[in-house]
């Protein structure tokens, strides 16, 4: 019986998946966003919202023990001075888990594990709604044709290259043979 046992193994031993989680849990603090797999995941969640509740205290204690989790001691005053006080306001719920759906190599379910206020933010031309403002559509426009302009050219250059690279490959062919030409 598993009565009371806490957290995943996540397939690793002990001293590793502490270092993984030390490792994540840095990274999340540092770039406020990571994409991982969903156990992993749910397994840092917890871990993360206590290091920010370290941050709210603001005490000396409270920042050494930050530091003895947290592997960066620039990501620790990041936490006590800008995350923490984005966060002086709220009780709890500092993360936010979005399911990106299924790795292709082994099918795993990815997850985006992110910090409240640090939002998606969509790339340039993929607002709301899917249109793009017809100046836009113009300079994309412009922009396409002169990819395939360059893609053209490469091909060009390729096809150029192509039988002086089969001549060179037919002569080194001859030489990977001994002097008398036996087998």
């Amino acid at each position: 019986m598993r009565h009371r046992v806490g957290g995943k193994k996540l397939g690793r031993k002990t001293p590793h998946r502490i270092s993984m989680f030390r490792n994540m849990v840095t990274s999340l603090l540092e770039h406020e966003r990571i994409r991982t797999t969903l156990p992993r995941a749910k397994s840092i969640r917890p871990l993360a919202e206590r290091m920010i509740t370290l941050g709210k205290r603001e005490t000396l204690h409270a920042r050494r023990q930050a530091l003895s989790f947290i592997r960066d001691p620039a990501v620790v005053a990041k936490l006590f001075s800008t995350l923490a006080p984005r966060f002086a306001d709220r009780s709890g719920g500092y993360t936010r888990i979005i399911r990106l759906g299924f790795r292709d190599g082994d099918g795993a379910q990815m997850a985006l594990l992110e910090l409240i206020g640090s939002e998606f933010t969509p790339a340039k031309g993929s607002e709301k709604g899917g249109k793009k403002p017809k100046a836009d559509k113009a300079e994309a426009k412009k922009e396409s044709s002169e990819k395939a302009g360059e893609k053209t050219a490469r091909k060009a250059r390729a096809a150029k290259a192509a039988p002086a690279k089969a001549q060179s490959a037919a002569k080194t062919k001859g030489r990977t043979r001994g002097k008398s030409g036996d087998k």
